[in-house]
Protein backbone atom coordinates (compact mmCIF):
# COMPACT_ATOMS: atom_id res chain seq x y z
CA UNK A 1 0.00 0.00 0.00
CA UNK A 2 2.52 2.18 0.73
CA UNK A 3 6.48 2.46 0.29
CA UNK A 4 9.07 4.69 1.34
CA UNK A 5 12.83 4.05 -0.72
CA UNK A 6 15.91 6.04 0.62
CA UNK A 7 13.69 8.92 1.71
CA UNK A 8 15.75 11.26 3.47
CA UNK A 9 14.20 14.97 5.08
CA UNK A 10 16.62 17.22 6.30
CA UNK A 11 15.31 21.11 7.83
CA UNK A 12 18.43 23.02 6.92
CA UNK A 13 21.55 21.39 8.44
CA UNK A 14 19.16 19.09 10.62
CA UNK A 15 18.26 16.08 8.86
CA UNK A 16 15.09 14.36 10.11
CA UNK A 17 15.06 11.29 8.28
CA UNK A 18 17.95 9.13 7.09
CA UNK A 19 17.51 6.92 4.27
CA UNK A 20 13.98 5.49 5.03
CA UNK A 21 12.56 2.29 3.63
CA UNK A 22 9.91 1.58 4.88
CA UNK A 23 6.77 -1.11 3.18
CA UNK A 24 3.74 -1.07 4.52
CA UNK A 25 1.18 -3.89 3.58
CA UNK A 26 -2.77 -3.25 2.46
CA UNK A 27 -4.75 -2.99 5.45
CA UNK A 28 -1.88 -3.61 7.96
CA UNK A 29 -1.44 -1.38 11.13
CA UNK A 30 1.83 0.04 12.05
CA UNK A 31 2.76 1.61 15.40
CA UNK A 32 5.46 4.20 15.37
CA UNK A 33 6.92 4.74 18.53
CA UNK A 34 9.86 6.63 19.89
CA UNK A 35 10.92 9.86 21.69
CA UNK A 36 10.16 13.19 20.64
CA UNK A 37 12.35 14.67 17.66
CA UNK A 38 12.82 11.27 16.29
CA UNK A 39 11.05 11.42 12.93
CA UNK A 40 7.90 9.55 13.53
CA UNK A 41 5.67 12.61 12.31
CA UNK A 42 8.11 13.60 9.74
CA UNK A 43 6.90 10.53 8.09
CA UNK A 44 3.36 10.97 8.38
CA UNK A 45 3.73 14.94 7.49
CA UNK A 46 5.73 13.40 4.33
CA UNK A 47 2.61 11.03 3.23
CA UNK A 48 0.35 13.70 3.87
CA UNK A 49 2.02 16.12 1.53
CA UNK A 50 2.61 18.39 4.57
CA UNK A 51 6.28 18.43 3.85
CA UNK A 52 8.32 17.41 0.87
CA UNK A 53 11.13 14.65 0.99
CA UNK A 54 14.58 16.32 0.44
CA UNK A 55 15.43 13.22 -1.94
CA UNK A 56 14.09 9.37 -2.09
CA UNK A 57 10.63 8.46 -3.39
CA UNK A 58 7.14 7.57 -2.00
CA UNK A 59 4.66 5.23 -3.57
CA UNK A 60 0.63 4.70 -2.49
CA UNK A 61 -0.92 1.95 -3.76
CA UNK A 62 1.81 1.88 -6.70
CA UNK A 63 1.61 5.51 -7.84
CA UNK A 64 4.48 7.77 -6.90
CA UNK A 65 3.46 10.52 -4.85
CA UNK A 66 5.79 13.48 -4.90
CA UNK A 67 7.04 12.23 -8.83
CA UNK A 68 5.44 11.30 -11.75
CA UNK A 69 6.28 10.10 -15.11
CA UNK A 70 6.81 13.04 -18.24
CA UNK A 71 8.33 12.24 -21.08
CA UNK A 72 9.79 8.87 -20.10
CA UNK A 73 11.45 11.20 -16.91
CA UNK A 74 10.95 11.21 -13.13
CA UNK A 75 9.81 14.77 -12.61
CA UNK A 76 8.40 16.81 -9.71
CA UNK A 77 4.69 16.21 -9.40
CA UNK A 78 2.09 18.83 -10.09
CA UNK A 79 -0.23 19.80 -7.87
CA UNK A 80 -3.29 17.55 -9.47
CA UNK A 81 -1.10 14.51 -9.51
CA UNK A 82 -0.70 15.16 -5.48
CA UNK A 83 -4.10 15.63 -4.93
CA UNK A 84 -4.92 12.69 -7.12
CA UNK A 85 -2.82 10.43 -5.13
CA UNK A 86 -3.30 12.30 -1.40
CA UNK A 87 -7.10 11.34 -1.92
CA UNK A 88 -5.93 7.90 -1.09
CA UNK A 89 -4.67 9.09 2.73
CA UNK A 90 -6.91 10.22 5.78
CA UNK A 91 -5.66 11.83 8.41
CA UNK A 92 -6.40 13.19 12.15
CA UNK A 93 -3.96 15.00 14.27
CA UNK A 94 -3.39 16.36 17.71
CA UNK A 95 -5.17 19.36 17.48
CA UNK A 96 -9.17 18.52 16.11
CA UNK A 97 -8.83 21.32 13.24
CA UNK A 98 -12.68 21.51 13.41
CA UNK A 99 -14.36 24.42 12.02
CA UNK A 100 -16.08 25.99 14.62
CA UNK A 101 -18.91 28.02 12.80
CA UNK A 102 -19.97 24.84 11.13
CA UNK A 103 -22.46 21.99 12.78
CA UNK A 104 -21.05 18.51 13.06
CA UNK A 105 -22.80 17.21 10.03
CA UNK A 106 -21.23 19.93 8.45
CA UNK A 107 -17.66 19.08 9.46
CA UNK A 108 -18.16 15.92 8.25
CA UNK A 109 -19.97 16.45 5.18
CA UNK A 110 -17.90 19.67 3.76
CA UNK A 111 -14.69 18.04 1.98
CA UNK A 112 -17.95 15.46 0.25
CA UNK A 113 -20.13 18.24 -1.12
CA UNK A 114 -17.35 20.58 -2.42
CA UNK A 115 -14.69 18.35 -2.72
CA UNK A 116 -15.84 14.99 -4.07
CA UNK A 117 -18.83 16.94 -5.50
CA UNK A 118 -21.18 14.39 -3.65
CA UNK A 119 -24.94 15.28 -3.64
CA UNK A 120 -25.87 16.75 -0.31
CA UNK A 121 -28.56 14.25 0.54
CA UNK A 122 -26.11 11.39 -0.01
CA UNK A 123 -23.46 13.16 1.78
CA UNK A 124 -25.58 13.38 4.78
CA UNK A 125 -26.71 9.43 4.59
CA UNK A 126 -22.59 8.78 4.24
CA UNK A 127 -21.84 11.45 7.52
CA UNK A 128 -24.86 10.07 9.48
CA UNK A 129 -23.38 6.22 9.13
CA UNK A 130 -19.70 7.53 10.19
CA UNK A 131 -21.07 9.87 13.02
CA UNK A 132 -23.13 6.58 14.41
CA UNK A 133 -19.57 4.56 13.83
CA UNK A 134 -18.14 7.09 16.74
CA UNK A 135 -20.87 6.74 18.40
CA UNK A 136 -21.66 11.02 17.85
CA UNK A 137 -25.45 10.39 16.03
CA UNK A 138 -26.78 12.33 18.45
CA UNK A 139 -24.64 15.22 18.40
CA UNK A 140 -25.45 15.84 14.51
CA UNK A 141 -26.58 19.46 15.29
CA UNK A 142 -24.06 20.74 17.88
CA UNK A 143 -21.25 23.10 17.43
CA UNK A 144 -17.52 22.12 18.48
CA UNK A 145 -17.54 24.32 21.28
CA UNK A 146 -20.37 22.69 22.57
CA UNK A 147 -18.54 19.04 22.98
CA UNK A 148 -16.06 17.75 24.98
CA UNK A 149 -11.80 17.18 23.60
CA UNK A 150 -12.79 13.41 23.10
CA UNK A 151 -15.77 14.25 21.02
CA UNK A 152 -14.02 16.88 18.85
CA UNK A 153 -11.38 13.76 18.01
CA UNK A 154 -14.28 11.26 17.07
CA UNK A 155 -15.43 14.08 15.14
CA UNK A 156 -11.64 14.81 13.47
CA UNK A 157 -11.82 11.06 12.99
CA UNK A 158 -15.39 10.74 11.39
CA UNK A 159 -13.81 13.43 8.90
CA UNK A 160 -11.44 11.55 7.50
CA UNK A 161 -13.80 8.35 7.76
CA UNK A 162 -15.92 9.83 5.54
CA UNK A 163 -13.52 10.30 2.46
CA UNK A 164 -13.05 6.45 2.53
CA UNK A 165 -9.31 6.46 2.40
CA UNK A 166 -7.32 3.48 1.75
CA UNK A 167 -4.34 4.31 4.34
CA UNK A 168 -5.36 6.44 7.53
CA UNK A 169 -2.84 8.38 10.00
CA UNK A 170 -3.14 9.05 13.63
CA UNK A 171 -0.66 11.49 14.91
CA UNK A 172 -0.67 11.46 18.65
CA UNK A 173 -4.36 11.80 18.42
CA UNK A 174 -4.89 11.35 22.58
CA UNK A 175 -2.43 13.73 23.37
CA UNK A 176 -4.23 16.75 24.03
CA UNK A 177 -7.48 15.39 25.30
CA UNK A 178 -7.46 14.99 29.42
CA UNK A 179 -6.93 11.71 30.71
CA UNK A 180 -10.29 10.78 31.29
CA UNK A 181 -10.89 11.11 27.86
CA UNK A 182 -8.23 9.05 26.26
CA UNK A 183 -9.99 5.81 26.77
CA UNK A 184 -12.68 6.46 24.25
CA UNK A 185 -11.07 7.85 21.18
CA UNK A 186 -9.06 4.74 21.24
CA UNK A 187 -11.80 2.40 21.83
CA UNK A 188 -13.41 4.23 18.27
CA UNK A 189 -9.44 3.69 16.93
CA UNK A 190 -9.72 -0.36 18.06
CA UNK A 191 -12.79 -0.41 16.43
CA UNK A 192 -11.63 1.00 13.17
CA UNK A 193 -8.28 -1.51 13.33
CA UNK A 194 -10.11 -3.95 13.88
CA UNK A 195 -12.24 -4.15 10.71
CA UNK A 196 -9.06 -4.97 9.25
CA UNK A 197 -9.83 -3.26 5.52
CA UNK A 198 -7.71 -0.22 5.91
CA UNK A 199 -3.85 0.56 6.48
CA UNK A 200 -3.27 2.33 9.45
CA UNK A 201 -0.24 4.46 10.76
CA UNK A 202 -0.30 4.97 14.45
CA UNK A 203 1.85 7.48 16.06
CA UNK A 204 1.24 6.61 19.78
CA UNK A 205 2.97 7.18 23.06
CA UNK A 206 0.30 5.05 24.39
CA UNK A 207 2.02 1.64 24.65
CA UNK A 208 -0.63 -0.83 25.71
CA UNK A 209 -2.69 0.40 23.07
CA UNK A 210 0.25 0.15 20.38
CA UNK A 211 0.71 -3.79 22.01
CA UNK A 212 -3.54 -4.28 21.01
CA UNK A 213 -4.03 -2.75 17.85
CA UNK A 214 -0.32 -2.94 15.80
CA UNK A 215 0.59 -6.05 13.26
CA UNK A 216 3.93 -4.25 13.64
CA UNK A 217 5.64 -2.02 15.87
CA UNK A 218 8.30 0.49 14.88
CA UNK A 219 10.95 1.99 17.40
CA UNK A 220 12.34 5.40 15.52
CA UNK A 221 14.97 7.48 17.09
CA UNK A 222 17.73 9.55 15.46
CA UNK A 223 15.57 9.88 12.05
CA UNK A 224 16.25 5.77 11.79
CA UNK A 225 14.51 2.48 12.39
CA UNK A 226 15.94 1.35 14.94
CA UNK A 227 13.86 -1.70 15.59
CA UNK A 228 11.09 -3.48 14.15
CA UNK A 229 9.02 -6.63 14.73
CA UNK A 230 5.34 -8.04 16.11
CA UNK A 231 4.03 -6.04 19.37
CA UNK A 232 5.30 -8.96 21.74
CA UNK A 233 8.92 -9.44 20.22
CA UNK A 234 9.50 -5.26 20.57
CA UNK A 235 7.76 -5.08 23.93
CA UNK A 236 9.14 -7.98 25.82
CA UNK A 237 12.32 -8.50 24.10
CA UNK A 238 13.73 -5.55 23.00
CA UNK A 239 17.06 -6.31 21.22
CA UNK A 240 18.97 -2.44 20.92
CA UNK A 241 19.88 -0.67 24.07
CA UNK A 242 18.20 2.23 22.50
CA UNK A 243 14.78 0.58 22.78
CA UNK A 244 15.76 -0.93 26.22
CA UNK A 245 16.37 2.33 27.36
CA UNK A 246 13.20 4.23 25.88
CA UNK A 247 11.02 1.63 27.21
CA UNK A 248 12.50 1.61 30.78
CA UNK A 249 12.10 5.36 30.90
CA UNK A 250 8.63 5.19 29.50
CA UNK A 251 7.66 2.47 32.08
CA UNK A 252 9.60 4.42 35.18
CA UNK A 253 7.52 7.93 33.55
CA UNK A 254 4.18 5.69 33.71
CA UNK A 255 5.05 4.48 37.29
CA UNK A 256 5.69 7.81 38.86
CA UNK A 257 2.60 8.85 37.23
CA UNK A 258 0.62 6.29 38.75
CA UNK A 259 2.00 7.42 41.99
CA UNK A 260 1.17 11.23 41.47
CA UNK A 261 -2.22 9.97 41.11
CA UNK A 262 -2.10 7.57 44.04
CA UNK A 263 -0.87 10.34 46.59
CA UNK A 264 -3.56 13.07 44.97
CA UNK A 265 -5.67 10.44 45.78
CA UNK A 266 -4.87 9.56 49.30
CA UNK A 267 -4.34 6.37 49.04
CA UNK A 268 -1.09 6.46 49.59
Amino acid sequence: MVSYRKVTKSFGDHTVLKELDLDILPGEKIALIGPSGSGKTTIARLLMTLEAPTSGTIEVDGEMLWHMQSRGKLVAANEQHLHQVRSKIGMVFQHFNLFPHMTILRNVTEALVHVLKMPKAEAKQRAMDILERVGLKEHTNHYPSQLSGGQKQRVAIARALVMQPQIMLFDEVTSALDPELVGEVLDVIKGIASEGDMAMILITHEMDFAREVADRVLFTDGGVIVEQGKPKEIFENPESPRLQSFLARFLKGQSDHEADHRIAAGTE
